[in-house]
C-alpha cells in the first residue's frame, strides 16, 4: 500500500499594522470572506479574564494583581511591571507561551482551511513573521492615523507617541510585507483589496 500523501496545511497570512491603521476592520473583512481569523489581542483578553489560564501564574508571580474571580486586574498588573524590565520580561515569559498555545490550537482547529489569518499587533516586533507564509500590513497616512487615534476616548498625543515608540515604523513594516492595504482610501477599496488577496492566495499567485 502506498503511503498516504500529507494533507495540505492552510496558507498562514499574518496581519499587522500600527494603532489607528484599521487592522481590526480589515480582519473583519477577511472573516466576512470566510477566512478563519485568530486575534492575538482577544486571546490575551481571554487569558486574563475570569478562569483564564494566565490568572494563576500571574497571581503567583505578582501578588495582588488578580481578583477573587481569577481575573487579572490590568491596571494593577501594569503598575507592577511599569519601569521594571525584569518584571516585564517575567510577565512576558508567562503570557507569550500561553498566547502561542492558543494560536496553535486555532491552527489545529482550522487545519482543513485553505487560508487562515493571524491578527498580531506586534507581529514584526516579536518575530511572528517566521510563523507566517506572508504578511499583510494595513497602513494610512500619519495625519489619518493621528486623527483616528485621538478620536478614541481617553487617548492623547502623549499616548500615541508612547505607543508608536514601541512599534516598528510603518514605512519599515510596509517595506517588509508581501501585501499592503491603505485603509485611508475607504472601506470599499479595502474590501476589494482583501477580496483580491484572498483570491490571489487561493490561486497560488502570491509572489
Amino acid at each position: 500500500m502506498s503511503a498516504q500523501a500529507p494533507r495540505p496545511r492552510p496558507f498562514v497570512l499574518g496581519l499587522t499594522g500600527s494603532i489607528g491603521m484599521g487592522k481590526s476592520a480589515t480582519a473583519a473583512m477577511f472573516a466576512a470572506c470566510g477566512v478563519p481569523v485568530h486575534d492575538a489581542d482577544a486571546a490575551v483578553h481571554a487569558l486574563y479574564g475570569a478562569g483564564g489560564a494566565a490568572g494563576a501564574p500571574i497571581a503567583a508571580a505578582f501578588p495582588g494583581t488578580v481578583g477573587p474571580d481569577g481575573a487579572v486586574d490590568r491596571a494593577a498588573l501594569r503598575a507592577a511591571v511599569l519601569g521594571d524590565p525584569q518584571r516585564l520580561a517575567r510577565l512576558e515569559g508567562i503570557v507569550h507561551p500561553l498566547v502561542r498555545e492558543a494560536e496553535a490550537a486555532f491552527l489545529r482547529r482550522n487545519a482543513g482551511a485553505p487560508l487562515v489569518l493571524l491578527d498580531i499587533p506586534l507581529l514584526y516586533e516579536t518575530g511572528a513573521e517566521a510563523r507566517c507564509d506572508a504578511v499583510l500590513v494595513v497602513t494610512a497616512p500619519p495625519e489619518v492615523q493621528r486623527a483616528r487615534v485621538l478620536a478614541r476616548p481617553g487617548l492623547t498625543e502623549a499616548d500615541l507617541a508612547a505607543i508608536l515608540a514601541k512599534q516598528m515604523p510603518d514605512a519599515e513594516k510596509r517595506a517588509r510585507a508581501r501585501f499592503v492595504v491603505d485603509t485611508s482610501l475607504g472601506f470599499a477599496h479595502a474590501r476589494a483589496e482583501v477580496e483580491r488577496i484572498v483570491a490571489q492566495i487561493a490561486q497560488g499567485t502570491t509572489s
